[in-house]
């Protein structure tokens, strides 16, 4: 009998006691979103990573433009509300979405055509939100620049992002191997590159190399540019206007996507839609 009742305590002290999840603080209602890592279809080569002439592929040759078609109609599975893009407000998303609407710029192989504009016009969403922007380190650079350029000039000295250390020759690799000629489809080259692994790949290229400049330069230019950056784009989508019922679509490089992908499944605001997942 002493036994039972002993179990009974033991049981009942443990279901008292057990320590909530913290999962079950937050029940709100989400706002679903999902992002969309790009590589620029037409190929301006301003980042860290440049593709050759010829490894680049042509979005507007019309076997490439099936394959286009095909990654958009699986991004439209998603059923987005509303459409962020990689974009600075003067670019006048707005007005170019206006007349892509009208016929225009279809053969702009820029993906925030290919991709947002198509899925925005055939979805009839008349609205993009553009979300870049500039890093903290820019603002410093603006407003004390001029006046106290030497530590600016060595915080920043050598951070050029052309590191050749053993572990970013493994990233150039890997990088390399990511580029749309090696998949039979642009749609499966977007899902390895919007997979969890190789974001979290992606977000480690820049804790090696550059970061480790002199004793805290690197991590510091990474946090006051490069991180700052995305942080800010982050926020720009929080001020989009959403409710639990919106579904956002996020199209931006994927260098981007990497760090938004942390910040999202982090947030208590939104929910993260794993890119892969969609039916």
């Amino acid at each position: 009998m002493k036994t039972i009742i002993y179990i009974f305590l033991l049981c009942l002290s443990t279901s008292v006691f057990a320590q909530t999840k913290p999962s079950d603080y937050f029940k709100n209602p989400k706002t679903k979103v999902l992002v969309v890592g790009s590589f620029h279809f037409d190929y301006p080569n301003l980042d860290a990573n440049k593709t050759n002439k010829e490894d680049q592929v042509d979005v507007l040759d019309p076997k490439t433009s099936k394959e286009v078609t095909e990654l958009v109609d699986y991004i439209k599975k998603f059923k987005p509300t509303k459409i962020a893009i990689e974009a600075w407000p003067n670019w006048n998303a707005n007005q170019k979405l206006k007349e892509y609407s009208e016929g225009k710029h279809r053969d702009k192989r820029d993906e925030r055509y290919q991709l947002a504009m198509r899925i925005a016009n055939e979805l009839k969403i008349n609205e993009l939100f553009s979300i870049d922007a500039e890093s903290v380190w820019d603002d410093f650079q603006k407003h004390f620049g001029k006046t106290d350029s030497t530590f600016f000039n060595n915080l920043s000295k050598d951070y050029d992002f052309s590191s050749d250390d053993a572990i970013s020759q493994q990233f150039n690799r890997f990088f390399k191997s990511s580029e749309p000629k090696n998949f039979k489809s642009l749609l499966d080259t977007f899902i390895y590159m919007n997979s969890k692994e190789s974001h979290q790949y992606g977000y480690g290229a820049y804790l090696s190399g550059d970061f480790k400049l002199r004793e805290h330069d690197g991590a510091d230019m990474l946090a006051l540019y490069w991180y700052s950056r995305n942080l800010r784009m982050f926020r720009n989508i929080q001020n989009i206007p959403h409710n639990s019922e919106d579904r956002i679509l996020v199209i931006a490089g994927n260098g981007h996507a990497a760090v938004l992908r942390q910040l999202f499944t982090s947030s208590a605001e939104y929910e993260f839609i794993e890119f892969s997942s969609l039916k």
